[in-house]
């Protein structure tokens, strides 16, 4: 039998490397903080050109910098692979327009969000010499990129084609929102740092013209993702603390 032609290259240490994928809502938030726990990890955030990252980038930036994480972690690797070329200027993602309140999960579909993400995080890691890359999904996810299949399919083509050993995991691929909730909490993650909003409110220009303008990201209360995360703390049983633009649907 022909013997395979390339090469996979292990980390000089031979010690793991851990990159958490963080997109700053509550699942990769509580994953962070449970993955520091237990080893040095480098948070990485990729930008893709979709509506809600600028919210997205400074909420996550407020979150590294609280006291649960400041002092432990290495300085935030942002990277960018802009998928507006691809995506139409009229998708929701890219116009800021996405599913209501209470459309289903299924109606937020990205072709090839994780892909791209985790193809560019991985070129990253294999120059970092980092040979594990975790990302926050969850149980139920219904998409075709999001499967156990589809992780160990990835990694084992990035790794032939990086010449670089990578492992990517999922460590809550068995649990559900609920669930993560709970673990933040025993964590002491502060929820009210992570945004899960396809829509955020909260962009205030002062009064002087010469400043920058200050950007306050509120979650919009009426998209899908703040069903999700509201449903969620419900399901928990742990107060709700985010401060919904719209609260018709929030339940006291």
């Amino acid at each position: 039998m022909a013997q395979s032609s390339h090469q996979i290259i292990r980390s000089p240490s031979h010690q793991m490397g851990t990159a958490v994928l963080l997109s700053g809502g509550l699942d990769s938030a509580v994953l962070l903080a449970d993955e520091s726990e237990a080893r040095d990890v480098q948070p990485v955030y990729v930008s893709a050109g979709l509506a809600w990252e600028h919210a997205e980038r400074m909420m996550l930036e407020r979150l590294l910098s609280s006291s649960r994480f400041q002092a432990r972690l290495p300085p935030l690797v942002s990277l960018t692979v802009d998928m507006r070329d691809v995506y139409a200027s009229s998708h929701w993602a890219v116009e800021g327009r996405p599913p209501a309140y209470h459309t289903p999960d299924e109606d937020v579909y990205l072709p090839g969000r994780n892909v791209i993400l985790l193809a560019k995080a991985a070129v990253y890691c294999a120059t970092a010499h980092l040979d594990r890359l975790v990302l926050g999904t969850l149980a139920h996810n219904p998409f075709p990129d999001a499967t156990a299949d589809f992780r160990l399919a990835m990694a084992r083509a990035l790794s032939i084609g990086l010449g670089h050993s990578l492992e990517i995991d999922a460590p809550y691929a068995d649990r559900g929102k609920a669930d993560v909730i709970r673990r933040g909490a025993e964590l002491g993650v502060p929820f009210e740092l992570s945004l899960s909003c396809m829509s955020p409110r909260g962009l205030t220009q002062g009064s002087d013209p010469g400043v920058r303008p200050l950007f306050t990201p509120q979650h919009c209360g009426t998209c899908s993702k703040c069903r999700e995360r509201h449903d969620a703390f419900v399901a928990a049983g742990i107060p709700d603390p985010t401060a919904y633009a719209d609260q018709r649907y929030v339940q006291a």
